[in-house]
């Protein structure tokens, strides 16, 4: 790829490319495939997303349900990836991720999976559970939440 100029938007492999100019000679190369591990996170989300409002998974209405629940597994799992780094068991390639680092070398993009995909999971799981208790009420005529409670009293 040539030389640009500092603003200067140019296509490599494919991918567009911005060069980041620090100083006279050197410059930072960026492409889309930086991007790629953090647009994933967010497709993750988007695609999830519906099932808090269409199946009413709550995740996101109790949000301080939804912080305690992640917060031991980025603690957990940062400190785990944190130790890997350092003892070299693992690296992460710098093509997919921005280069962004947050304390003890750890990639931006991993705090970020942390968050998203336990998110995911539990909207998942909340959404499962809520059509699990609608074909439950189907099929047993019980009220939701009350398994012992009949929503018809001839039925009982």
């Amino acid at each position: 790829m040539e030389v640009a100029g500092p603003r200067e938007l140019r296509f490599a492999a494919g991918a567009p490319a911005l060069r980041l100019v620090s100083g006279s000679t050197r410059f930072r190369e960026r492409t889309i495939d930086h991007y790629r591990y953090l647009v994933l996170m967010g497709l993750c989300l988007l695609v999830t997303l519906p099932l808090e409002f269409l199946l009413r998974a709550r995740v996101y209405a109790r949000i301080r349900a939804l912080l305690l629940a992640l917060l031991p597994v980025v603690v957990v799992f940062s400190a785990w990836d944190i130790v890997g780094i350092a003892r070299e068991h693992w690296s992460y390639n710098a093509r997919f991720v921005t280069g962004i680092r947050l304390g003890f070398d750890m990639p931006l993009e991993e705090l970020v999976f942390f968050v998203v995909v336990p998110i995911c999971g539990l909207l998942t799981y909340e959404a499962v559970d809520t059509v699990l208790d609608v074909l439950r009420r189907r099929t047993s005529g019980r009220a939701p939440g009350h398994p012992d409670k009949r929503m018809n009293n001839a039925d009982a």
